[in-house]
């Protein structure tokens, strides 16, 4: 523990680019430590990508096939047992946010029990050191990338509070297809004062357009949630700040409700495109509100919230047109009955596991061509009031 806390405090003042030089230098000096390496998840959630360089390290490995990515999947400590040493890949994760997994090749005779947990909390440790350092450095965040983004996806992606989120209350996670040019999807949460507020945003038109409406559009939303205003007041203040820049020549869809975390009512304002499914149970049901304007078409709209509730066990899958409106080659919108029987597929995973378990349905579903529009899949899970919680 005393070797850990000295990490801890190493990594604090180490230079934003010298983080994983310091969890190596620090492992070899306290646990013999030959070699470690960390890895980041792609945008595209296919790959985890190597930060810096590392003689003889392969640039990126598969998600779904390598030892890291079982311990990035399961979120648990995978020990690789090989004749000259232990590899340990421990995932990096923050507040549920999973953001990769750190290797450790530690001698054979390494007694792993007492030290697994010690690793555990170092992960946690580097990962919120890596989300401060990302302000000052971009060597992580170039890390994440497969291949370049758009300038379009660039803006998008800086306008993300991140890709997963858990609390005892809740665990949601969102994904966004293609991840390295996306238009005018996006979506945005915040925990605050005892609740949750979720919004899914889908601006029409593409590219660089697509990408500036998208982020007016959110900036305004979180202005106005910062003031304090209730949902129908911030979707009227960025339908203000949308109009008057764009005349309603471009407006935004916007789902955007607000979950009392106590009690699990919600309040919701539908204005647009993005839907909702629930499922509760075996039972998988598409929540239909009232359908009011989207943001900016016309000016000083007013919006008139509405209510639900959720409750412990509950799902709810948010999904933007380009996944609810998709068409199979025999014509079939996915939304009809396909999303329905992937929600239910999909019930045991995870909510981290969900979107892209939902998308890769999708993309069956549309006969394996590329598809024609952004798809946006967000998965959230109600766990009920924290001492309800059961742990």
């Amino acid at each position: 523990m005393h070797e850990i806390a000295e990490i801890e405090q190493a990594l604090r003042r180490a230079a934003p680019h010298r983080l994983v030089g310091v969890v190596e230098d620090a492992l070899r000096e306290h646990f013999g430590a030959m070699s470690v390496e960390l890895r980041l998840a792609d945008y595209g959630l296919r790959t985890l990508q190597l930060v810096g360089q590392s003689a003889g390290a392969d640039p990126s490995v598969p998600i779904h096939d390598s030892p890291q990515g079982r311990a990035f999947g399961a979120q648990e400590p995978h020990v690789v047992r090989g004749p000259g040493a232990l590899h340990v890949h421990l995932p990096v994760t923050v507040r549920g946010e999973r953001l990769g997994v750190l290797t450790a090749e530690l001698p054979p005779g390494t007694v792993l029990g007492a030290l697994l947990p010690l690793l555990a909390q170092l992960c946690e440790a580097l990962g919120h050191e890596i989300l401060v350092a990302e302000r000052d450095t971009d060597l992580y965040v170039l890390a994440r990338r497969a291949t370049r983004l758009t300038l379009a996806a660039e803006m998008q992606w800086q306008l993300l509070p991140g890709r997963s989120c858990a609390r005892p209350e809740f665990a949601l996670a969102a994904h966004l297809e293609p991840a390295y040019a996306i238009f005018g999807d996006n979506y945005d949460w915040s925990v605050s004062d005892g609740r949750l507020t979720l919004t899914v945003t889908n601006g029409m038109g593409e590219g660089i357009e697509a990408a500036l409406l998208t982020n007016l559009a959110i900036n305004a939303l979180r202005n106005a949630r910062r003031a304090g205003l209730p949902p129908a007041d911030q979707a009227a203040l960025a339908d203000q700040a949308v109009y008057a820049q764009y005349r309603g020549e471009a407006f935004v869809s916007v789902l955007l409700l607000c979950f009392d975390l106590a009690t699990g009512e919600v309040e919701v304002v539908d204005a647009g495109s993005p839907r909702v499914w629930r499922q509760r149970g075996q039972t998988v049901e598409s929540l239909d509100f009232e359908a009011q304007l989207p943001l900016g078409m016309f000016e000083d709209t007013v919006y008139v919230p509405e209510r639900m509730a959720v409750r412990p066990g509950d799902r709810l899958l948010f999904g933007s047109d380009g996944v609810y409106a998709a068409v199979s080659p025999a014509g079939e919108r996915y939304g009809d009955r396909a999303l329905a029987r992937a929600l239910r597929g999909t019930r045991l995973l995870p909510p981290t596991q969900v979107p892209q378990a939902v998308l890769r349905e999708l993309a069956v579903h549309h006969g394996g061509s590329p598809l024609e529009d952004d798809a946006l899949v967000v998965c959230l899970d109600w766990n009920g009031p924290a001492s309800t919680v059961v742990v």
